[in-house]
C-alpha cells in the first residue's frame, strides 16, 4: 500500500493542471509552416495517415534518426502536433519561435516535472503528443525505449499510434548519414494502427509500466518492420 501511495504522491506533483500548456494555436501554425517547408524541400509519401484518430488524445511515437524527422511529422500529421523537444534547442531565436509554434521543451538528464506537466496536459485536453521514444537520435531502429513513453500512455490512456519515417538518413557521399537529404527526394511517412500500452488494470508500478514499455517495443518495431517492406527500403530509414 506505501508503495502505491508514494505513486499517487507523485502523480500529484506533475499534475497537468498546474502546468502552463503549450499554445493549441501555435501548434497548428506549427503544422501550416511544416507542410509548406516539407513538402516544398522533399517530397513526403504519406501512408496510413487515416489510421491516426480524428479526435481525442493520441500519441505518435516516432523513430529518429535525423534532426528533420520531427519537422517531417509536424507537417505530415493529419492533426496538429506538440512535440517534446530537447531543450538544448531552445537556444537563440529558437527558444521563442518552439515556445510560440507549441512544442514542448524537456531536460533528458532527469524527471522534468514541467514537461511532464505539459505533456499530460496536452493529452488531457485532447490534443496530439509527440514524442520519440528512443530518446534521442540513433539508428532509428527503436531498439532501445525510454520508459516515458509508456508513462504517458498508461498514465492518460491515450492510445499510441507508431510512425515510421525512412529515407532521412540515407548515406550521402563518403558515407555521411547527417546531412540533410537530397532536395525533392521521396520520404516516406507511415502511420501505423493505433494501440494501447498498458494491461487494463490501469496500473502505474515500475514493473507495469517496464512491461508496457516491452509491448510498446515490440508494437514500434513491428511496424517499422511493416513499413520498411511496404515502401521497398528494407535496409534504410
Amino acid at each position: 500500500m506505501r508503495r502505491h501511495s508514494r505513486r499517487g504522491e507523485a502523480d500529484r506533483r506533475v499534475s497537468a493542471s498546474d502546468t502552463a500548456l503549450p499554445s493549441a494555436a501555435g501548434a497548428v501554425a506549427a503544422r501550416r509552416i511544416g507542410i509548406g517547408l516539407m513538402y516544398g524541400l522533399w517530397r513526403p509519401r504519406v501512408l496510413g495517415a487515416w489510421r491516426v484518430p480524428s479526435a481525442g488524445p493520441v500519441i505518435l511515437a516516432g523513430n529518429h534518426s535525423h534532426n528533420i524527422d520531427g519537422p517531417m511529422l509536424i507537417g505530415t500529421s493529419p492533426r496538429p502536433v506538440h512535440f517534446l523537444v530537447k531543450k538544448e534547442a531552445f537556444t537563440g531565436p529558437l527558444d521563442p519561435f518552439l515556445r510560440g509554434i507549441g512544442q514542448l521543451k524537456v531536460d533528458r538528464t532527469t524527471a522534468d516535472r514541467t514537461a511532464i506537466g505539459q505533456a499530460l496536459g496536452v493529452l488531457e485536453r485532447g490534443g496530439v503528443l509527440g514524442i520519440f521514444p528512443e530518446g534521442t537520435r540513433g539508428d532509428g531502429d527503436f531498439a532501445s525505449l525510454r520508459s516515458g513513453l509508456a508513462y504517458f500512455a498508461v498514465r492518460s490512456g491515450a492510445p499510441i499510434v507508431p510512425v515510421a519515417v525512412l529515407g532521412t538518413a540515407e548515406p550521402r557521399g563518403g558515407g555521411r548519414t547527417r546531412a540533410l537529404p537530397r532536395l525533392r527526394s521521396r520520404i516516406d511517412v507511415v502511420f501505423g494502427d493505433p494501440f494501447e500500452a498498458g494491461d487494463g488494470t490501469g496500473r502505474r508500478t515500475r514493473a507495469a509500466l517496464d512491461q508496457a514499455t516491452e509491448r510498446i517495443q515490440k508494437r514500434l518495431g513491428a511496424h517499422l518492420d511493416g513499413a520498411r517492406r511496404l515502401t521497398g527500403r528494407p535496409d534504410q530509414t
